[in-house]
């Protein structure tokens, strides 16, 4: 009765601020309705108690005092409301185990945060947070915590004490260093700092043994510990794009586990011979480096399906390349090349060759040999002449060979045209 009440007390304060009509209730919809955010407004209750409560992009400038009364609340969310900050949360709130007020004007947590003791998520992305409370180190069960552009130019020092904490997103901040006292969390799993202003990354990361997700893009990082091998677990993706790198440590080659590496926008000349050991690899992206050879080991990949080196400057590339039989895109434009390897008429998966922009006279007759190549790319290099073997290409769809100075049309051009092809000359 008493959170019946509560809930008829808010409804007419919700009522009053013209996010409910006059006599409207909140509906009661299905946990899952709550968790995919589909109602602004809704609860869901179970056994008669309200367990979740959402009361999102509602013009909320402050909080009704009955909110305190639903005691068996096991999730709120307010985002998307006007909050200028939180009233002092009441310890009667021990079973909330999710917090959201993202998109608010928050520029602070009350200490009074560490009263939610179960609380395990805590998302509070798209306000205008300058620091944090100590006494969230307090949330003992927390298991992620999101803070996604604020304006945080540090972080606490007792993070260690977050022992169950699974995910961290602290990206689009203002922070220049981060806290010895991160590099103890061994329960994370996902770390993402990105878009920070951070020049160094300790050796210590390479506590962070579990981790299978990590972001450090767009920083100002100019080295990476060589302690970044130890991170064996790192799965799903590595992004250490536009930062200002000029090598990548050794020790990359430890994490044989990886699927998606991400060095883009970053000063590099070269990559270590180990970057060939990363065998479950499946995309690389290497664009906007000053890159000008590629190691003969980048033929181990043998799990790798794209391949992006646009914007380097390479002059050739490894033979070993061939030996990339599941490859299905290879961008390679904008760089230096004068040849292509034989090898590659090997990569008998691969459906888009992007080679525009470089200083090819000749394309190798082998190219004819990738049966499974839908679109080519030879813009702006300096053929004369294009090889008779792509009439072979059964499955290309388009051509592009614009720019070039070819002395002549060739006469399968048309043929090509006639089974369905789109040709740009």
């Amino acid at each position: 009765m008493t959170e019946m009440h509560a809930l008829k007390e808010l409804e007419r304060f919700l009522q009053h601020q013209g996010a409910l009509k006059a006599g409207e209730a909140i509906p009661l919809v299905l946990r899952e309705q709550i968790d995919s955010g589909d109602y602004n407004l809704a609860c869901y209750t179970e056994n008669n108690t309200i367990c979740a409560l959402s009361v999102r992009y509602s013009g909320l400038t402050s909080l009704p005092e009955s909110l305190w009364q639903l005691t068996n609340l096991q999730q709120l969310d307010l985002t998307g409301n006007q909050l200028a900050s939180l009233p002092a949360l009441p310890g009667q709130l021990t079973a909330l185990k999710k917090l959201s007020v993202d998109h608010n004007q928050l520029t602070a947590l009350p200490e009074s945060l560490a009263n939610l003791v179960h609380l395990e998520e805590l998302h509070v992305d798209h306000n205008q947070l300058t620091s944090l409370p100590t006494s969230i180190s307090r949330l003992s069960n927390l298991k992620k915590l999101s803070l996604y552009g604020n304006k945080l130019a540090s972080l606490p020092n007792g993070l260690n004490q977050l022992t169950h904490l699974e995910e961290l997103s602290i990206v689009h901040n203002q922070l220049t260093t981060l806290p010895e006292s991160l590099w103890q969390l061994k329960q994370l799993h996902i770390l993402n700092v990105a878009e920070n202003l951070l020049s160094v990354l300790s050796e210590h990361i390479g506590n962070l043994t579990r981790l299978q997700m990590l972001d450090i893009g767009h920083n100002q990082l100019t080295a990476l510990p060589e302690s970044l091998g130890h991170l064996t677990n790192l799965t799903f993706f590595l992004y250490i794009s536009h930062n200002q790198l000029t090598t990548l440590p050794e020790s990359i080659g430890k994490l044989a586990n990886l699927t998606y590496l991400n060095v883009t926008d970053n000063q590099l000349t070269a990559l270590p011979e180990t970057i060939g050991n990363l065998t479950n690899l499946k995309e690389l992206r290497l664009y906007n480096n000053q890159l000008t050879t590629l190691p003969e080991s980048l033929g181990k990949l043998a799990k790798l399906r794209e391949l992006h080196l646009r914007n380097n400057r390479l002059v050739a590339l490894p033979g070993s390349l061939g030996n990339l039989r599941q490859l299905t895109r290879l961008s390679l434009y904008d760089n230096h090349l004068t040849a292509l390897p034989e090898s590659l008429a090997q990569l008998s998966n691969l459906a888009t060759l992007d080679i525009r922009n470089n200083r090819l006279m000749t394309l190798p007759i082998s190219l004819g040999k990738l049966s499974n190549l839908a679109y080519l790319d030879v813009r702006a290099n300096r053929l004369l002449s294009l090889p008779a073997s792509i009439e072979n290409l059964t499955r290309l769809e388009k051509l592009d060979v614009r720019w070039n100075k070819l002395s002549a049309r060739p006469t399968w051009l048309q043929r090509l045209e006639q089974r369905g092809c789109t040709v740009f000359l």
